[in-house]
């Protein structure tokens, strides 16, 4: 699945679920050599797909502010620094 329009359709699970596939399999040593640079080019894509999910999931993240009783107020964007 190297076609990089199919890895863009993905979940973020489905796509950790076939990066994690790929590791194992080149962690297996089982892959030939051409079979391994495919799969290390899919498993960058994937790394790069899942990363701008966890990216993009972060900054939709608020945080819930409270007053000065502690009780909720609202909500403010995630602070990152």
């Amino acid at each position: 699945m190297t076609d990089t329009a199919a890895i863009a359709d993905l979940s973020f699970e489905d796509a950790l679920k076939r990066l994690e596939a790929i590791v194992h399999r080149l962690e297996s040593g089982e892959a030939s050599l051409e079979e391994s640079i495919a799969l290390y080019t899919e498993g960058a894509s994937l790394r790069a797909k899942c990363e701008e999910r966890l990216q993009s999931a972060q900054a939709r993240i608020e945080k819930i502010t409270l007053d000065p009783d502690g009780a909720p107020r609202g909500t403010a964007p995630f602070d990152t620094v």
